[in-house]
């Protein structure tokens, strides 16, 4: 017997609205489409919707890996052990986890349970969506998010933004940007500061105890019996020691007060304090080429993007009121995340522009706002999150004057 018709046998009445939605969730997740279009001339290729959203997330992984373990490391340079990448790895990467999994489980508990209580309502299958949103969210969060808040700001971003307006297709801003400007608004001292991108203390202030639960009881357990190192609930914050990302360095005392603290490379390879999945810019790189590979992104969004946001790094290095001016233009991409957002939030097709011209335009903007927003918000040094969904806003008004500008030239020369 095939694997599909075992997996049929197990199909519930659909009049069971509920489990019905559910089961047919999983299934079209693991199968194909078996049905086509007939009569008249049509393509047929299996790269369905979901398929496509889970070449997204994939392109996403080297980012958890690398997240994961990252979180681990800050937890330990702060701390003053395993100051060593490698030190640690196995300390590293179970912290990781513990700060992770939760994150990642509540993101998709409270996402995909709205998402299956509509399409239920609805009466239409799960739509695929939030297969990309809900890998996002995690990665776009600092570590330490209380995880009521993490809830409350999924909720707010998929029923607000995006079931109100119709569900996957119609929402006008993308939905993780939506959850994290939620947190950014709604309770701006868990996603802004020093503290929050470091895990595992009560606070940063020298002397600071771990904060060490029940998993890692259970881990020391694991490493005890394999004669590993384990974690030490005596462990506190060390003597000076900020947790403050270069970004918050650079807009109190420029490219300086940055490289005292942390080196070129480390700001490249992401061994930094920062969001979870933003940090490796070779991994995100690495991402965006794929989505490039595959043709789900458009590199016109992501190049225009680049070059705006290198235009305004220059107008602010020619005005140089500030320090964070005065950054190099070509240093402001080893701090914060623009490669993230270019690769995985710019270029999401369902809220950018659509028309060649439009992407364009649309990705220039992007870039030459998000600095801005950058350098100059006395706030939050960083800008793609808000500027972004600005543009979100204004992708159908570009699409509307790209088209008919064109139309005018049509008429013109008819």
């Amino acid at each position: 017997m095939a694997l599909v018709d075992f997996i049929k046998r197990f199909e519930p009445d659909k009049k069971n609205k509920y489990a019905h939605t559910t089961y047919d969730a999983f299934f079209t997740f693991l199968f194909t489409p078996n049905t086509v279009t007939t009569g008249g001339v049509h393509m047929r290729d299996g790269m369905d919707l979901k398929r496509t959203m889970i070449h997204v997330v994939l392109a996403m992984q080297l980012c958890y890996v690398f997240g994961t373990y990252n979180i681990g490391h800050q937890h330990f340079v702060a701390a003053g052990q395993h100051l060593g990448f490698l030190e640690g790895f196995h300390l590293k990467l179970a912290h990781g986890l513990i700060q992770l999994l939760p994150i990642f489980i509540v993101t998709h508990v409270v996402g995909l349970g709205i998402e299956f209580i509509f399409a239920a309502k609805k009466g239409h299958a799960v739509e695929e969506g939030f297969l990309v949103s809900g890998a996002l969210i995690p990665l776009i969060m600092p570590p330490d998010i209380p995880l009521w808040i993490l809830g409350v700001s999924v909720a707010f971003a998929v029923i607000i933004g995006k079931e109100a307006f119709g569900g996957t297709g119609m929402n006008i801003w993308n939905i993780a940007l939506l959850a994290r400007v939620f947190v950014f608004f709604a309770y701006p001292t868990t996603i802004a500061g020093d503290e929050v991108w470091v895990s595992g203390f009560e606070s940063l202030a020298p002397g600071a105890a771990a904060d060490y639960g029940l998993a890692h009881d259970v881990f020391n357990s694991l490493f005890g019996w394999m004669d590993l190192a384990t974690f030490n609930s005596a462990a506190t914050v060390v003597d000076g020691y900020s947790g403050a990302t270069p970004l918050g360095l650079a807009y109190n005392g420029g490219w300086s007060a940055v490289t005292e603290q942390f080196s070129v490379a480390q700001m490249f390879w992401g061994t930094i304090p920062g969001s979870i999945g933003e940090t490796s810019k070779p991994l995100v790189i690495i991402g965006a080429l794929i989505l490039l590979a595959t043709g789900i992104a458009s590199w016109r969004i992501m190049l225009s993007m680049l070059i705006g946001a290198i235009t305004m790094s220059m107008i602010m290095n020619a005005w140089g009121a500030t320090p964070f001016m005065e950054v190099p233009w070509m240093y402001q991409f080893y701090m914060g995340s623009f490669f993230f957002a270019m690769a995985f939030m710019a270029t999401d097709p369902v809220t950018a522009a659509s028309t060649n011209t439009g992407k364009w335009i649309y990705g220039f903007l992007i870039g030459f706002i998000g600095m801005i927003v950058r350098v100059l918000n006395p706030a939050y040094p960083e800008g793609w999150m808000l500027a972004i969904l600005f543009l979100n806003t204004f992708a159908p008004l570009i699409d509307h004057y790209v088209l008919e500008s064109n139309i005018k030239k049509r008429l013109a020369r008819a």
